[in-house]
């Protein structure tokens, strides 16, 4: 098994940080044109990881239902941080913190408008890390 941690600075915003040209150059790289699983980690209890269309409205889309389903408001029991921060602590519930995706012949196998994201609704944390593991087949 391969690994490599990358850091990622998402700023003191929320979002989304395409993982996908950085996942695909380790894959590429620990493959070495052949196959197998690449393992995707956040080890942040705030953060979690999800597959999805960037892009034409997209992004916006997946905020804004995430802020339907866990409202940054005072109704949360855990409550040190910014306002609603208890919201973020629900979030592996929907984007949970690891992924797996395929490798074949050294390149990730996602479909056309996927890429591998970084989903960070804590504004109080601006710099994430991500594991990447490379297991061979």
């Amino acid at each position: 098994m391969r690994t490599h941690e990358l850091t990622v600075d998402t700023g003191r915003g929320r979002g989304l940080t395409d993982l996908t040209p950085a996942c695909a150059r380790f894959a590429a790289e620990a493959a070495a044109g052949g196959d197998g699983i690449l393992s995707v980690f956040v080890p942040h209890a705030t953060a979690g990881l999800v597959i999805v269309e960037l892009g034409a409205g997209s992004d916006e889309d997946l905020l804004d239902a995430l802020d339907r389903l866990l409202p940054r408001d005072d109704r949360w029991r855990h409550r040190h941080g910014s306002a609603g921060h208890g919201a973020d602590h629900v979030l592996p519930l929907l984007a949970p913190p690891s992924l797996t995706v395929p490798v074949v012949g050294g390149q990730l196998v996602l479909g056309t408008w996927q890429s591998i994201c970084l989903l960070d609704p804590n504004r109080d944390n601006p710099v994430r890390t991500v594991r990447l593991a490379f297991v061979p087949g």
